[in-house]
């Protein structure tokens, strides 16, 4: 009598398969290929600058530089400062 041979479970078509975009993922996809994305990228880019906001960041990022000496600042500490400034759009003229 022969031993029987355990042999792995055969793997389903399922597991090669790349899980499916989730909606997100799908938009960005067709805003990309369309153009689209680019455009409204634009589009805000001019809307910031009209604005005004564009103009008051770099104030900020000057006054700061400024404050705290040019040469004792980092990009990242700059950055970590005037973000949180830069997201807070709508007392530059959003809404």
């Amino acid at each position: 009598m022969r031993a029987s041979v355990i042999r792995p479970s055969t793997p389903d078509g399922d597991e090669d398969r790349e899980p499916e975009p989730t909606l997100q993922e799908m938009i960005n996809i067709k805003l990309t290929e369309s153009g689209e994305k680019e455009r409204l990228k634009e589009l805000l880019r001019e809307r910031l600058i009209e604005c005004g906001w564009r103009d008051e960041l770099k104030a900020q990022c000057r006054a700061f530089a400024e404050k705290k000496g040019r040469n004792n600042i980092t990009v990242d500490e700059l950055v970590r400062t005037i973000t949180p400034k830069g997201r807070n759009c709508c007392s530059y003229g959003a809404g």
